[in-house]
């Protein structure tokens, strides 16, 4: 009976072939950082090609790094006036890989300007204003919100570029430096989100904003984050979701400020940078 046995009724043999983990492929550690030639103000993005998540160091400090698709990496490093120009160590470290390389940010003159702010207008501000301003710029959230390009928040000429240096009521403010661009759109015109992402501050000057007015700040994930000040009317609320150009309120004159105006400013890991960048490319 056995030797009377169709052929398709034989049983069949599989033969499995197992490979090694240590033969599976994996790819080289690779870095590349843009823009080419940075200057003060800018933002550097440092880009890693792994196999696993990579850390990041740049002059001894470890940065936030997030994934941007399969096996690839971004870190983002932030540079302000008030930070020496030059060389700087970039340390990327990805399983038993490391690569040891610098970083080059050009120098740039930012120029003076005098205010003069009006008796009312010249407060010290208030410890509960600044510390809410101090934990929405502390915040690195790892879900990337915005898409594309940063816009304009309003249609106003620009008044005050980022980075200028200022005497205030004829004394030299030796720390500061212009923490954004402003617009002088006329009081009442819409003031509009520059990306899309959520509402994480809203503080109004009857609250004890003395400085920055009625303020929205938004998170757009992974350490950028925009500010809005001086405003006249607000019109969303913290915790809230809004797209790019929706409209969150209106340009005003609160707060230390000398007439209707938009400070519009860009964080990027705590550190303000000039927006510039982020409105030609928006590094996707």
């Amino acid at each position: 009976m056995r030797d009377r046995l169709l052929p398709w009724l034989v049983p069949a043999i599989v033969t499995l072939t197992v490979v090694p983990a240590s033969s599976q492929v994996t790819i080289p550690l690779t870095v590349t950082v843009s823009p080419d030639r940075a200057t003060l103000g800018d933002t550097l993005a440092i880009v890693v090609n792994a196999a696993e998540q990579p850390t990041v160091e740049v002059a001894g400090k470890a940065l936030p790094v997030f994934s941007i698709g399969p096996q690839q990496w971004r870190a983002f490093v932030a540079t302000t006036p008030l930070q020496p120009a030059g060389r700087r160590s970039l340390v990327v470290r990805a399983g038993n890989e490391t690569r040891n390389m610098f970083l080059w940010v050009g120098d740039r003159s930012f120029p003076v300007q005098r205010i003069w702010l009006p008796p009312g207008k010249d407060s010290s501000g208030t410890d509960f204003e600044f510390d809410r301003v101090e934990a929405f710029k502390a915040l690195v959230t790892p879900e990337k919100l915005w898409r594309g390009a940063f816009r304009r928040p309003n249609s106003g000429p620009v008044t005050t570029p980022y980075g200028v240096r200022r005497y205030y009521n004829g004394v030299f403010a030796r720390d500061y430096f212009h923490r954004g661009v402003d617009y002088a759109g006329p009081k009442g015109s819409p003031v509009v989100a520059a990306q899309r992402g959520r509402v994480a501050l809203v503080g109004r000057e009857s609250q004890g904003f003395l400085i920055h007015g009625n303020t929205v700040g938004i998170d757009h994930g992974q350490g950028v984050l925009t500010i809005y000040l001086h405003l006249d009317q607000i019109r969303v609320q913290e915790g809230q979701m809004v797209e790019a150009g929706q409209v969150i309120g209106t340009v005003g004159n609160t707060g230390a400020s000398t007439g209707p105006h938009l400070h519009w400013g860009l964080y990027v890991n705590g550190e303000c940078v000039d927006p510039r960048s982020w409105l030609d490319q928006g590094w996707q």
